[in-house]
């Protein structure tokens, strides 16, 4: 590990505030030492085919590749000592803190460093309140102040610090269980935050689907509410005063947000008046439907609960400040590694008490579920190094610990009406209310509930819609970007409702969903058109086909009649799930040397899903042949010397026009790893390098090769152009043409000074940037990229070579660019993919418990990379699906995890026992064409089985349930 830290070094990330920023990724996301050129030359087979996942041997053989796995001696540069750390939170919500009471430890126990509020806060520490996330985001304070009450339960009050392992762990155990620890004050009564947001998205039609609505909110505007108490309350229509809401700068994935009040009470006050006025024709016409015969209206309430993400590693983080360089290095587990150097450094600017001019930042393999991304347990790391005496501090969450303050998935309330024409099964109306739980701690609390709110609609078109997200603060552990992000939760509701009102109509409830499937064309909720076509109606029609479908009574009655006190049930639901964030990025460099070695650092990291073994299969399948060095977790592309304000989401339309006229400036520089963006986004842009590559250095190379010997080859008797290049094992053929090793066309393409190298940075707020680019040697090319630049071969002339200034590359200022406009953002998401599910179960009428027996899965996955890594996310999605339905819930308060005393031994997780492990059936739908990209699967795989669950239930035993989870003891309650 040590060696290949040492020889690649830090990567320069930037200068936030003033410090200098670099990053590395540990030894297996760099791909040094284990899994490129000699280590591992066998993961992947001739053909293409992914053996097993490139960083497979470490995993397995336990080999250290997670942060948690890393102390001070592992690591290059650092002390051999090591400090640790550990919080004191609060236990009550609703009283003051007074202070801590540390008498129990005895003196043998007492910490080297005793840290509360006031210590932080009289050294320049405090939380760090980004202008693009809010000043919510982080919360006011990382510590409670004295005689201030906490804002959530497990809210840390105190730190601990000592100089060595033994006291540490004999301290933590003793104050494990120790609630008394902390002194409380005054009964105040909770005080959690401000509630972080409501926002409104209203539609209705034109003449026909694709004709211009009558209102919509990415036409027209989005409405945003602010708060009486815990009620939403929206601006009044046809009403003279503006309406100026709270201002709210916060977006991420789907999610969007005015600029600032001023702003929005000039720019939108008219549009959401308008969209009031829409809202309540809407409202109008379910009253007045309730009351007709050929209307069908129904309206039901839901909740779905607050659950854990169980990451298999918990939160933690080792940072050791360096005073006599002013150096900050921390290692830590994050999905955000960008976003954890930005704040960092926003963190630490400008302390006169712990000067800091430069930060260095590792991160390895993680698995979060979202609960580590943009998560504030890093800045407690780099809070509490200050204090370890010249040691690096560590501070890791065990499982009691991670289940007290590590984030939730959003519990949501959910009030919806659906309005259905009885006689056509046309559905006419959607109006619903998602209502989550955000916690003590803003996170992306506002975000979700927008996202499940546009979700909500499913896979369905409603040519009326008015669907509002609301996100309240409490006093509940925080809760933020867990896997689904909101979209479980509303469509779920909405997959149960589709199977009730197929009922009450007496219609299929296949055929049901088949009349209202969105076709191509068709606007979402928003009024955005999804990119491509959804294939509802495909999936929706290989369903109603399946045999466990068109024999479902009969296999009921069968079931049933050999199992006295069981009940046989069968279940379908179909839902699509955005992927994407709004603001998307991909960057990475890939080139070739002259002996055929292909090196990729791309911005990518592993958070579990195989990602970086997918990207290398892409530039295979373009290329012939995968990378002999890959560099993932990258940050630092001296290549491309690019700026950013990082405002993707709030930046107005003449802010970004001014700014596009900067060649170096992008909407946003670099991703997480979430919202199921891996394949799509960040593979687009090594599809692109890969293909900017295949066309202008492998092609004029082969086509030269070809065209060899007499008469000019055997390409002369053919009409063969670049696009019937195809990738052989180990080259390039195609066109009839006889295959050609990789190594024979890079030395070519050297020799012949052609491009051998691309550096590029793409952004998508659901369309693609495109720009235009005049590089020597090829003229003017127009890509779907905001930055380029490229590296000539050994043979260029010196002219080209002079031009290589930037990192060893010809950074190519663009000309005409082409940023997607900023009402984009109020599109809410146009990617997604469908997913459906049937659930074969079983329901003991005795006990209550279910026991499914069978899953078939169809998804659409687009063209697949490596299908045993799709077949893994699905069917750890079909776990976390059946989790989710019936047995994973935690209370939100007292009771709750934030009194300190949950673990596994409390919370309930499927076995293989409860997931059905060897009857889970598969199909995929072949892809449209070849071209047909990837799609993002990771959290929509989850989602389908959940409703399949519940309706299955309902087939089984007569009786339909909208709260979840659907535990024995509901079932037992309803059969009573």
């Amino acid at each position: 590990m040590g060696d290949g830290l040492s020889r690649r070094g830090f990567i320069k990330l930037g200068v936030f505030s003033g410090i200098t920023v670099l990053l590395s990724r540990l030894s297996t996301a760099q791909g040094v030492e284990i899994d490129s050129g000699r280590r591992a030359k066998d993961w992947l087979a001739a053909d293409g085919t992914a053996r097993y996942r490139w960083d497979a041997v470490r995993k397995v053989t336990g080999q250290k590749i997670f942060a948690r796995d890393f102390r001070a001696r592992d690591l290059p540069g650092w002390p051999d000592q090591q400090a640790h750390a550990f919080f004191i939170k609060a236990t009550r919500a609703d009283r003051s803190f007074e202070g801590v009471d540390l008498s129990m430890l005895g003196a043998d126990l007492q910490p080297d460093r005793l840290l509360l509020h006031e210590d932080l806060a009289r050294d320049g520490i405090e939380a760090p309140k980004p202008a693009d996330l809010g000043p919510d985001f982080y919360g006011r304070t990382l510590l409670t102040p004295q005689g201030e009450t906490p804002p959530m339960l497990g809210q840390p009050v105190a730190l601990l610090v000592y100089g060595d392992f033994g006291r540490f762990q004999a301290a933590k155990r003793r104050l494990r269980f120790a609630p008394e620890v902390v002194r409380y004050g005054a009964d105040t009564g909770p005080k959690p935050p401000p509630h972080y947001g409501a926002a409104r998205y209203v539609r209705i039609a034109g003449e026909a689907p694709g004709a211009p609505p009558v209102f919509s909110s990415m036409q027209d505007a989005v409405i945003w509410g602010t708060f009486d108490g815990a009620a939403p309350v929206w601006p009044v229509a046809d009403s003279d005063n503006p309406f100026v809401p709270r201002a709210v700068t916060l977006k991420h994935r789907g999610g969007s947000a005015p600029r600032d009040p001023a702003q929005v009470a000039r720019d939108t006050r008219d549009a959401m008046r308008r969209g009031m006025d829409a809202a309540q024709v809407i409202a109008q016409a379910i009253e007045d439907g309730r009351a007709d015969p050929a209307k069908l209206i129904l309206q039901r309430r839901g909740f779905s609960q607050s659950i854990d993400p169980c990451a298999m590693e918990a939160d933690n983080g080792n940072a050791w400040y360096d005073a006599r360089t002013r150096t900050l290095h921390l290692i830590t587990a994050t999905q955000s590694p960008y976003e954890v150097a930005r704040v960092a450094a926003l963190m630490v600017k400008g302390n006169p008490r712990f000067p800091v001019d430069k930060i260095e930042l590792s991160t390895g393999t993680t698995v979060g579920y979202g609960s580590k991304d943009h998560s504030i347990f890093p800045l407690y790391a780099i809070a509490a190094c200050f204090y370890g005496a010249g040691q690096p501090v560590r501070v890791a969450n065990d499982r009691y610990e991670q289940f007290q303050m590590g984030m939730k998935r959003h519990s949501v309330d959910m009030d919806v009406t659906i309005a259905v024409d009885r006689n056509s099964g046309k559905f006419d109306i959607l109006k619903g209310e998602y209502t989550c739980n955000g916690g003590g701690r803003a996170n992306f609390s506002f975000s979700v509930a927008q996202v499940a709110a546009t979700a909500a609609q499913s896979i369905y078109y409603f040519p009326r819609s008015d669907v509002a997200g609301v996100a309240l603060s409490s006093t509940a552990v925080e809760a933020g970007s867990m896997r689904g992000y909101g979209t479980l939760q509303s469509m779920t509701m909405t997959e149960l409702m589709i199977d009730e009102l197929s009922a009450e109509l007496g219609i299929d409830a296949i055929e049901l969903r088949r009349r209202n499937a969105l076709r191509p064309g068709e606007p979402n909720t928003q009024g955005a058109v999804p990119m491509g076509d959804p294939r509802n109606l495909e999936m929706l029609e290989r369903a109603a086909r399946n045999p466990l479908w068109l024999n479902r009574d009969a296999n009921k009655a069968a079931y049933d009649g050999k199992h006295p006190g069981h009940r046989y049930g069968l279940g379908f639901a179909q839902v699509q799930k955005d992927y994407g964030s709004g603001a998307d990025t991909s960057a990475l460099v890939l080139e070739f040397d002259a002996e055929g070695r292909i090196t990729m650092r791309h911005c990518l990291q592993e958070i579990g899903t195989g990602a970086t073994t997918a990207q290398q299969v892409m530039i295979q399948r373009i290329l012939g042949k995968a990378p002999d060095l890959a560099v993932f977790g990258e940050t630092g592309f001296e290549q491309l010397p690019l700026v950013s304000n990082e405002l993707p989401f709030t930046i107005d339309q003449a802010q970004q026009d001014s700014l596009s006229g900067n060649p170096f400036w992008v909407p946003c520089l670099l991703p997480a790893m979430s919202a199921s963006n891996s394949a799509y986004f960040l593979g687009f842009g090594t599809r692109q390098a890969a293909r900017f590559l295949l066309e202008h250095a492998l092609w004029p190379a082969a086509r030269a090769l070809w065209s060899e010997g007499p008469g000019q080859g055997q390409i002369a008797s053919g009409a063969m152009r670049s696009t019937d290049l195809r990738a052989v094992p180990g080259g390039i053929g195609g066109g009839g043409m006889s295959p050609l090793p990789f190594k024979q066309v890079a030395r070519k393409a050297h020799d012949m000074g052609l491009i051998t190298g691309v550096a590029l940075h793409c952004f998508s707020r659901w369309e693609w940037a495109r720009a235009q680019f005049e590089v020597p040697g090829v003229g003017r090319l127009e890509l779907p990229v905001d930055a380029l630049a490229v590296r000539y071969g050994d043979g260029a002339p010196d002219g080209l070579k002079r031009r290589m200034t930037t990192g060893g590359y010809d950074f190519i200022e663009r000309g005409q660019v082409h940023f997607p406009a900023v009402e984009r953002n109020n599109a809410g998401v146009t990617t997604y993919t469908p997913a459906a599910c049937f659930v074969e179960l079983d329901v003991n009428t005795h006990t209550g418990d279910v026991r499914v027996l069978h899953l078939h899965s169809l998804l659409d996955t687009g063209r697949v990379i490596v299908p045993e890594l799709v077949s893994g996310q699905q069917q750890g999605g079909l776990a976390m699906g059946i989790g989710h339905a019936l047995m994973e819930a935690l209370p939100l308060y007292d009771d709750g995890p934030g009194n300190g005393t949950w673990n596994f031994n409390r919370y309930t997780l499927p076995r293989a026992s409860d997931v059905a492990v060897w009857r889970q059936t598969a199909e995929y739908l072949p892809p449209s064409s070849e071209t047909s990209p990837p799609k993002g699967v990771a959290e929509v795989v989850m989602i389908p089985v959940v409703a399949g669950i519940a309706n299955a239930i309902h087939h089984a035993i007569g009786k339909r349930f909208y709260q979840f989870p659907i535990t024995a003891e509901k079932i037992r309650g309803a059969l009573a």
